[in-house]
């Protein structure tokens, strides 16, 4: 068996055999075969696609290319949320306090921000102390304490995906849907959980810039999922302006906080209440999102959420106190309120723009060297839909003296204002599932 002629049958279109994909990705992985002819394997994927069989085990040769994680010390009902990343997404912060009101367990990787998205791992470490899970058995304690346990991404949970990932991103092969599709799922399956639910983000502050591209992304995730005899729900949510008013790392904390308060932004909140109750619909505590969300809002009026998650802080060494206490987060020296030069209705706000400007204040990473500033961001006054009068705050920028007029630079770009009244966004635009939801 040669890797030329595995990837000339991709290139001509052919369906490959277990055996050939596994032997290619297997010599590939031992570095036999070369950077050159994967290349040229990643891009037949790119025009040609991969079908359903080949998908599978693609998927699974990913999967076991390194540790798979099972639970089997962890009593609860498992849910794994993934977003697809985006810019305010605060959502991993607030789960952890409603999952574990609801007897819902969540054990799972998350990353570090790179670019205009931040990380869920940057934003939790703009808490004092706080510190992650570092093995396995640690994870478990955690999830059995207080609901939740965090860890970032090992290098022995699918290798074979940073491999081939670092790849792609020198070959312009990063936006295949197959091979994006099989990179989240490896890692999605390679640690388990009893439902998993992906929130795909769509728009210009998302990978998946329009509603089709994320549909058929939505629709391997699903297929991936099936293989595999996994409950999967993939939400399809607005992208096209930032997810709440925060943009940042303790700012966002903050936000997340105050919508377990039941004082979150509006959009931000749906977006909460649609996962927790698509998480009892996949558990079997509901039968409809209505029912879920309902329910949802009752754990938030009673204060149960809050306490949990104080609990978690607690438990992950950091200080439960700043729940009510903000000031013993990260703080910024200094506010810029950036003015609106006309009247009218914001009928956008590029989302990528708004991450940028929070990033070179140093929310967030332009290289992966960078170190991030936990206190700094962009805070939204206005969102979509709203009218602003000329000379009133769109954003007030946090900042530490740093950046400050490139920072700017971006806000400018950001918005677009007109004269005609502009409906609201909305945040949840589709859902998606292999198990009837």
């Amino acid at each position: 068996m040669r890797a030329v002629d595995i990837i000339q049958k991709k290139r001509d279109n052919i369906e490959l055999t277990a055996e050939e994909m596994s032997f290619l990705l297997g010599e590939y992985l031992q570095n036999k075969i070369p950077d050159y002819q994967m290349s040229s394997f990643l891009m037949a994927v790119y025009f040609n696609g991969m079908t359903k069989p080949e998908l599978k085990v693609f998927t699974e040769l990913m999967m076991n290319s390194g540790e798979v994680i099972k639970f089997d010390g962890i009593e609860k009902f498992l849910i794994d949320k993934h977003s697809t990343g985006g810019v305010g997404d605060k959502t991993t912060i607030a789960l952890a306090g409603l999952f574990a009101a609801f007897g819902i367990g969540t054990a799972k990787l998350s990353g570090r921000g790179l670019g205009h998205t931040g990380g869920t791992i940057d934003k939790f470490e703009a808490i004092p102390g706080f510190v992650f899970p570092e093995t396995r058995e640690e994870l478990v304690k955690m999830v059995n304490t207080v609901g939740t346990g965090i860890m970032g991404y090992s290098d022995t949970i699918v290798p074979l995906d940073k491999k081939l990932y670092s790849l792609r991103d020198v070959t312009a092969t990063v936006s295949s849907i197959p091979l994006i599709a099989s990179s989240i799922m490896s890692k999605k399956l390679a640690v388990y959980a009893d439902g998993i639910i992906l929130d795909v983000k769509v728009g210009s502050g998302a990978f998946m810039k329009n509603i089709d591209t994320a549909k058929e992304l939505a629709r391997t995730m699903i297929d991936i999922g099936d293989s595999f005899d996994r409950k999967v729900v993939t939400l399809l949510t607005d992208m096209d302006q930032p997810l709440g008013y925060a943009v940042g790392n303790s700012n966002e904390i903050i936000e997340a906080i105050e919508t377990l308060r039941g004082r979150g932004p509006a959009d931000f909140t749906e977006l909460v209440e649609t996962i927790v109750a698509t998480a009892l619909q996949i558990k079997g505590d509901v039968k409809t999102l209505e029912e879920g969300k309902e329910w949802v809002a009752e754990i938030i009026s009673n204060g149960s959420a809050i306490q949990h998650l104080k609990d978690f802080i607690e438990a992950a060494g950091g200080n439960p106190k700043l729940v009510d206490d903000y000031t013993l987060l990260p703080t910024f020296k200094s506010e810029f309120e950036f003015k609106s030069k006309k009247s009218g209705w914001i009928a956008k706000i590029e989302a990528e723009e708004i991450g940028k400007a929070a990033m070179v204040l140093g929310a967030g990473r332009a290289t992966k060297e960078d170190v991030i500033d936990h206190s700094v961001g962009v805070l939204l006054t206005k969102k979509v839909g709203d009218y602003i009068e000329a000379g009133e705050t769109l954003a007030i920028v946090q900042h530490n003296d740093k950046n400050l007029e490139s920072s700017i630079k971006f806000l400018e770009g950001a918005y677009t204002i007109v004269d005609e009244k502009v409906e609201k966004n909305k945040v949840i635009l589709e859902i998606l599932s292999n198990i009837g939801l």
